[in-house]
């Protein structure tokens, strides 16, 4: 079963500590189990408000477990961070691993693919060709 449903759920404010660090585009609930479900001096980067800007949670896992929620604000960084960062990414990037966490999509899939998705049983990415 994928762990997605359980993530969406409200949860407790501490709970088993699974990650090491997280990068959490959903926010809302998501970020709140993901924060609960850091180790001991772990971060969660927060980079989206997807699933709501509200943070239904305690301050429990920063103050017990030493938590760190930095966020990523990449609007308004200023170019060369920007362009230093991309730079870095295309060196590092193991393309032929992300082809395998890759799926390329046509248009009509998508009610198919966004079921899926809600479902949570999709891993990896799903490309959305217009095109096709």
């Amino acid at each position: 079963m994928s762990i997605a449903p359980k993530l969406a759920e409200k949860g407790g404010a501490l709970q088993k500590e699974r990650w090491a660090g997280a990068i959490d585009s959903v926010g809302s609930t998501t970020l709140a189990n993901v924060l609960a479900q850091t180790v001991q001096n772990g971060a969660v980067a927060a980079c989206s408000l997807a699933g709501g800007a509200d943070l239904p949670t305690t301050v429990m896992p920063h103050i017990l477990r030493g938590v760190a929620l930095p966020g990523i604000n990449s609007v308004t960084a200023p170019h060369a961070e920007r362009d230093k960062a991309w730079t870095i990414l295309a060196e590092s990037l193991d393309r032929a691993l992300l082809a395998t966490m890759t799926t390329v999509e046509p248009l009509s899939n998508l009610p198919q693919r966004a079921d899926a998705i809600v479902a949570g049983t999709i891993r990896g990415r799903v490309v959305i060709d217009v095109a096709r």
